[in-house]
């Protein structure tokens, strides 16, 4: 935020999977599923303002467009109810048996053609539901072990995809979430910058962004601010997932700020500093409640994860920014670093 502007007024969204059942590889569900319009409802209590959908979290795959249009109708008038909107529609390609291997990426021509087909369904859900975001989560587009596929061709494949993608509607905009793994041994677009790399080469790259998820950029050994800083310097940071991740192993979703509250603040920092929601991008979180949280508890994470963020904005907008650039021009960081560790401590 530039010296004396207004400051930013936050939009805050989620999907309805982050309010779970609590199942995970090693254990069944311990919580009962919280019914789908309750989960709409607890959004403005949580004060949140958009929804992130998967394309069957609006309609099954497996109904006809005339099917699909009603349900989508309905699910509309729902969120709108609520005074909330819809932030993005993913195609979820990674569950169905079909892209076991890959969807866009797989050495089956038929189950590519599936994938395309559905990538272009979730483009029109979105388009009825009310928004221009597609994101692309990649979760199977990459190989188990490296002489499974041919790894240059596949870039080509996505490519494609991305492109069927643009071509289906002139106004759908497309965010690549990157992953460097799991559910896949190797992803094929691991980091932000192969997605932005890849953003260049479509048919309109003006079209193509990505959203950054704090827990993998950290998967990739990467500071997420510094995945931030990056996109927003190519103005393609169109959306985050923002989460903590304790270590290098499977992706935790644990809530942010939780696990390094240096990291998450300067997280924070990036976006405040670069004018992040000023074009109404949404702060999104994407985390699980810990396995041992009760029904009645399965909203906290979300409510913790918007407090810790509100928090650490406080102390963003409260550090003296001509202290910090007298700092940095007399190089020095050691008085620079306990001006901010003091500022989070509340010294």
């Amino acid at each position: 935020m530039a010296q004396g502007a207004t400051p930013t007024v936050y939009r805050f969204s989620f999907g309805p999977w982050n309010i779970s059942t609590g199942s995970d590889p090693f254990g069944p569900p311990v919580r009962k599923e919280v019914e789908y319009a309750e989960k709409i409802r607890s959004y403005k209590k949580l004060g949140f303002d958009a929804v992130q959908f998967h394309d069957d979290d609006i309609v099954p795959d497996d109904w006809s467009w005339p099917e699909k249009l009603k349900g989508i109708a309905s699910v509309k008038n729902m969120i709108e109810g609520e005074g909330l909107f819809a932030e993005f529609v993913a195609p979820r390609l990674w569950e169905d048996a079909r892209t076991i291997d890959g969807g866009f990426t797989s050495n089956s021509e038929s189950d590519r053609k599936y994938a395309l087909d559905r990538a272009r369904r979730s483009v029109d859900i979105a388009r009825e539901i009310g928004t221009k975001n597609i994101v692309l989560w990649l979760a199977r587009e990459g190989s188990y072990i490296r002489e499974a596929k041919d790894a240059k061709a596949a870039i080509g494949r996505l490519l494609d995809a991305f492109n069927a993608i643009l071509e289906h509607d002139p106004e759908a905009r497309i965010l690549g979430e990157a992953k460097p793994n799991e559910p896949m041994d190797q992803a094929y677009l691991p980091t932000v910058g192969h997605m932005i790399g890849l953003a260049y080469k479509t048919i309109d790259p003006s079209r193509v962004g990505v959203v950054i998820e704090s827990a993998h950029s950290i998967l990739a050994g990467l500071d997420p601010s510094d995945d931030m800083a990056y996109a927003l310097w190519h103005d393609k940071l169109w959306s985050v997932h923002l989460n903590d991740q304790n270590g290098l192993k499977y992706d935790q979703d644990k809530t942010f700020g939780s696990v390094d509250l240096r990291r998450a603040f300067d997280q924070v920092w990036v976006l405040e500093k670069s004018g992040f929601g000023t074009k109404g991008e949404c702060v999104g979180l994407d985390i699980k409640a810990m396995r041992t949280t009760v029904v009645e508890d399965s909203t906290l994470h979300l409510a913790n994860s918007k407090a810790m963020f509100l928090r650490l904005l406080d102390i963003v907008r409260g550090v003296d920014e001509a202290k910090v650039q007298e700092l940095r021009s007399k190089r020095q960081y050691e008085q620079l670093e306990m001006m901010i560790l003091t500022a989070l401590t509340g010294g």
